[in-house]
Order: C-alpha cells, then sequence, then structure tokens
C-alpha cells in the first residue's frame, strides 16, 4: 500500500510538475496586443511640444550646437514616422494634423525639408535630411492615394519637396545624404539607411522622377556586399566605394533589410543571426562588433525591436514578430509617471517611442487579415 501511494505520489509530482511547465510556456507566448497602443497617449501627452512638434527627448536641456539635437527640439525624423504611423492606422485626422505641422515649421521657403527646428518651431539649420524627406514623402504620396480629401495638394506639396531634391541634393548623379542650402555644399556620401525603396517606387510611379531612377538605387541595394551577417553603412557616389563601420548600430541594420524587402534579395543572414542572439542572448544589444560578432554595448533600443518587428512582417514571419513584441513591451511603462512609453533613466528619445509603435501596428494589421 504504502509501495502504491509512493508511485501515485511520484505521478503527481510529475503531473504537477509537467502542468506548471506548460502554464509558465503558455504565459510566454501569451499574445495580447492593445488597441490604440499606450504609445500613441504617451507621445501626445508627454512628447508633444505646445505648438504641436514632437520633441525629441522628454527632458528639456539646452542646445549648445545648432548640427546636434537636444532637448524638446523637434526632427523631420519624428514628424515622418509620426505621418507614416496615422497613414498606416488609417488615421485621417492625424494626418492632416501633422501635415499642417510640416507645411507651417518644417517646409522652407525654397521647398526643403529642415531637419531639425527649435522648441518654438524655428529653424536654425540650412540642412535636410535625405531619408527623412524620402519617408515625409512617401507618407505623402500614401496618404494621397488612401485618402481624396486634399489629395491634390499632397501631390503638390510631394513634388515641390521631390522637384527640389533632384535639383539640389545630388552629386554625380546620386542623391547624397544632404545639402547646405546655405552655402550650396552637397557631401558624396549616401548612407544606405537612407534608400528608401517603397518611397522611390512610389515616387516614380507617381511620375515625379525620371524613369529608371528607382531601378538604379534598386541595383545599389541589390549589389551592395555584406560580410556574412552585417552591411555597410555608406556608399560614396564618386568612387562607387561602400564603407563599413567597425561598430555596427542595428537600427541601422534593419533599416537597410527593411528597404530591401523591396527586392528579390532576403536578409536572412542578417536575421539569422539576430534570431540565435535573441534565442541565445534573450535580448539583441543595439551595437556590435563587426568582426567579432559580439555585442559593443549592454543596452537595448526599443527601436530595434521595433524594426525587427517590421522586418519580421515583410517577411511573413509572425511568430518571430510576436517573440520580439512580447519582449518589447517588458520595457514599456516601467516608468510609473509615463505609461506607454519607452522611458529609461527619466529620459527617452522620440524614435524609441515611434518605431516600436510602427512595428505593432503593422504586425496588428497583419494579424487581422
Amino acid at each position: 500500500m504504502q509501495v502504491m501511494n509512493r508511485k501515485s505520489l511520484v505521478w503527481l509530482v510529475i503531473l504537477a510538475v509537467g502542468i506548471a511547465a506548460a502554464w509558465i510556456i503558455f504565459m510566454k507566448e501569451r499574445f495580447v496586443m492593445n488597441d490604440p497602443s499606450p504609445t500613441v497617449s504617451f507621445v501626445q501627452n508627454h512628447m508633444t511640444n505646445s505648438n504641436g512638434t514632437l520633441a525629441t527627448y522628454l527632458q528639456d536641456a539646452s542646445s549648445v550646437d545648432p548640427n546636434i539635437v537636444a532637448g524638446r527640439e523637434a526632427l523631420s525624423e519624428s514628424i515622418g514616422l509620426w505621418m507614416q504611423y496615422a497613414v498606416t492606422k488609417n488615421d485621417q485626422v492625424l494626418f492632416e494634423q501633422s501635415y499642417y505641422l510640416l507645411k507651417t515649421y518644417f517646409l522652407m521657403p525654397q521647398n526643403y525639408i529642415a531637419w531639425k527646428l527649435d522648441t518654438e518651431g524655428k529653424s536654425h539649420v540650412t540642412t535636410n535630411a535625405l531619408g527623412d524627406d524620402f519617408r515625409i514623402v512617401g507618407a505623402l504620396l500614401k496618404a494621397a492615394d488612401q485618402w481624396e480629401q486634399g489629395r491634390e495638394e499632397k501631390l503638390a506639396t510631394a513634388n515641390h519637396i521631390v522637384r527640389t531634391l533632384t535639383q539640389s541634393v545630388q552629386t554625380k548623379g546620386y542623391y547624397v545624404d544632404f545639402h547646405d542650402f546655405a552655402n550650396g555644399h552637397s557631401p558624396d556620401i549616401l548612407s544606405l539607411v537612407y534608400v528608401d525603396l517603397q518611397a522611390l517606387q512610389a515616387m516614380e510611379e507617381h511620375e515625379m522622377l525620371e524613369p529608371g531612377t528607382y531601378t538604379k538605387y534598386e541595383s545599389l541595394l541589390k549589389s551592395m556586399p555584406d560580410d556574412g551577417v552585417f552591411y555597410p553603412k555608406t556608399f560614396n557616389v564618386v568612387t562607387k566605394e561602400y564603407t563599413y563601420d567597425d561598430t555596427v548600430n542595428l537600427i541601422d541594420q534593419l533599416i537597410v533589410a527593411n528597404h530591401l524587402t523591396a527586392t528579390n534579395r532576403t536578409s536572412d543572414k542578417l536575421i539569422s543571426f539576430l534570431k540565435t542572439e535573441f534565442n541565445t542572448r534573450h535580448q539583441l544589444p543595439g551595437q556590435y562588433k563587426r568582426t567579432g560578432r559580439t555585442p559593443a554595448v549592454s543596452y537595448e533600443s526599443p527601436s530595434v525591436y521595433g524594426l525587427a518587428m517590421l522586418l519580421a512582417v515583410q517577411s511573413g514571419d509572425p511568430k518571430w514578430a510576436k517573440q520580439l513584441y512580447n519582449h518589447m513591451i517588458t520595457m514599456r511603462s516601467l516608468d510609473n509617471a509615463y505609461p506607454g512609453g519607452y522611458v529609461f533613466d527619466g529620459n527617452t528619445h522620440m524614435f524609441d517611442n515611434l518605431f516600436p509603435l510602427l512595428g505593432e501596428t503593422e504586425l496588428q494589421k497583419f494579424l487581422k487579415k
């Protein structure tokens, strides 16, 4: 009798352990998304200046160099990402608000977009940022196709911006990172994160570019080398040479990989590396040493997970996207004073909220299909 009881007890323990393990796995894999995302309220309540522009940082700080962003200054990067979110979410009201900010504060009389504004909405720079311009133009064209109201005006605005880019922000027939409209200077460098193929394709389809322009930049990305995992950082438009950084920023790598989804070149090697890293380390450090493939920093960036989610969705891999999402939101609302925000030590950068917001919104759309 005691033997039978002992055996029964052993089986009960095994059963209990099995049930507990199954419950842990279930809770780990459980997938629930907030709609709307609490990050939207955080941006609107805590990261928006009194004039409606989006602050770069949560905490204010004085700008000591007009070429470096500080505190509550606003970036063209932020307005572009916010416009992309509005289009993806099909929020016409939010897009119109952003479009107003673009025309009122960011769009200069010469029809270029200032890359940075102070908290009052004034520009103290005379340069643009090509990648932000492409992102904004792409959002304008999608909005024009998505909503009939104001369609012609948005197309005209996009056309003015593209014309300025084509006339001024080129070297040797290639778009380059920026143009200084005060002294007429443009560099010889095109950062590969700026080669936004989706936007270029939309620009050509709307007859804002010469035929063949898209194919030229598609070829530039398809033919670029890699080191077995990572992509180069820049392309010199004069020497036609690609250049790598010794320390690799995963945000840059993932933006390039997302651009590549418009082509038939896959990012399998980068994706495989990131999956292995995530499964091994249970996180993705923000930067890596290129030669050793080892983390160069200990911190995580919410932007990395947002962009990796976008890549997973574009690659048709919702399982990986869900895993990334579940990990990403563990970094959200850690500061009780700022629910919905990715706030660390009392501060945050706007892109560390907007890239995650875009990633989860695209995943949500994908899962609803």
